[in-house]
């Protein structure tokens, strides 16, 4: 949607008439989704929707049940396009019965489902009618009241000798990975960006709004308290237990309150882009300038939270990776990519980014070479950031409460990639 048609819907959805969710460019495109749709042979999904934007709230259900099976017919890679935008065209025809309903946090709901989910065409709409209804939701429930005191999920300093022993073996004892206070950008340029070298860069996120609130429970759930997220539940994504579920912020900032870091239903909210979907807190953060380095663009930005013993097991990515750590400390061990073949990537296509070593239980028998190659690591404390060159192999382990926030970039010379 252009800038004008954004501007246009923005006008028409924040209207007088509290009862209805105006969506104008939904009704505009409507017939040109059905249209492609059953050109895929959508025509029972086209029924459904006709039935729903008459009012029919099982019709609307349905519907957006027909574009779910679509989505998960194969691989997310080989879903039909037109499927993403038809469920998001599902979920706003639901939200905007639920609203007439004064079913505002349904209708939070099905809007948040449209956008972890569906496609691009209608996001511009859902989020500006996610606006209003969150709006209605927390007039309705006073979750937009300030007066609760704070609730920290980190008020002290851990104890570094206690933690080590939960570190994978000889952690901490060889190469620290270099801190540079305010690091210029010439200087990363130079130092690190063009030799592909890490460093953590400190005295760079002072100036960010999250740095003071993302700390207090309250905060984020008044802001974000009734919006769906996905998460994971489970040790890593590698574990044959490990699963992924959709709640609320709420649900999950009790989990992370509660959590028994022995139980395998650890619950990590990872790799979302919650920034995209929650934008109250895309206002609490900045991107760095570092990341502008060698004229890219940024192309992921993700958030990762969840409690103390939160493990990403030992992986790559393809960018420039900037982890700023906001709330908490991680432990974090790098090895170059020059090492690849040593680290024993998974066959599989999808796992190829991921090692077969787990650090946490490493087997000498399988992978006799593991304790012999050179690594650095270290622990990366709140307000520092972390940079990744693309490539290098990364094991990352949560120790304490922590909230995250990468940056993904690319060189200006793989923007076609």
């Amino acid at each position: 949607m252009s800038t004008s048609a954004a501007d246009a819907v923005a006008g028409e959805i924040t209207g007088t008439d509290d009862g209805v969710l105006e969506t104008p460019f939904l009704d505009s495109e409507r017939w040109n989704i059905l249209q492609s749709v059953t050109e895929e042979g959508g025509y029972a999904y086209a029924t459904m929707t006709s039935l729903a934007a008459a009012g029919d709230i099982r019709a609307a259900e349905a519907a957006k049940e027909m574009a779910w099976e679509q989505l998960h017919s194969g691989p997310w890679h080989s879903v039909v396009p037109i499927w993403r935008d038809a469920y998001s065209m599902a979920c706003m025809h639901l939200a905007k019965l639920h609203y007439a309903n004064g079913e505002f946090n349904q209708a939070i709901k099905a809007l948040d489902m449209g956008i972890i989910m569906g496609g691009m065409m209608l996001r511009d709409e859902l989020n500006l009618a996610i606006r209003k209804a969150s709006e209605k939701e927390k007039a309705k429930s006073d979750l937009g009241e300030k007066g609760e005191s704070e609730i920290k999920f980190v008020s002290q300093e851990i104890n570094v000798a206690e933690v080590q022993q939960s570190l994978p073996i000889k952690s901490l004892s060889c190469k620290l990975v270099g801190k540079r206070p305010a690091l210029s950008l010439e200087a990363f340029l130079r130092d690190h960006y063009l030799s592909g070298t890490p460093v953590v860069i400190r005295d760079s996120m002072d100036h960010w709004p999250a740095k003071s609130k993302w700390n207090d429970m309250n905060y984020l759930r008044r802001v974000a308290g009734f919006r769906t997220v996905p998460v994971e539940v489970g040790k890593n994504y590698l574990c044959p237990e490990w699963k992924q579920e959709l709640i609320t912020f709420s649900e999950f900032l009790e989990r992370i309150r509660s959590n028994d870091t022995t139980s395998v239903e650890t619950t990590y909210l990872a790799q979302h882009q919650l920034f995209d979907q929650i934008q109250e807190l895309q206002q609490d953060i900045v991107i760095p300038d570092y990341c502008f380095t060698g004229g890219g663009e940024i192309r992921s930005l993700n958030a990762w939270f969840g409690p103390a013993g939160t493990v990403t097991p030992l992986h790559h990515d393809p960018h420039h990776n900037i982890l700023a750590q906001v709330v908490g400390k991680k432990y974090v061990r790098l090895y170059s990519a020059s090492l690849s073949d040593e680290l024993h990537p998974h066959s599989e296509t999808m796992l190829s980014n991921s090692s077969q070593v787990d650090l946490d239980n490493i087997d000498e028998k399988e992978f006799p070479n593991i304790l012999g190659l050179e690594f650095q690591d270290c622990i990366l404390e709140e307000g520092e950031m972390l940079y990744i060159p693309p490539k290098w192999w990364h094991y990352v382990r949560s120790l304490t409460t922590s909230f995250s926030v990468s940056f993904w970039w690319s060189d200006a010379e793989k923007l076609d990639d």
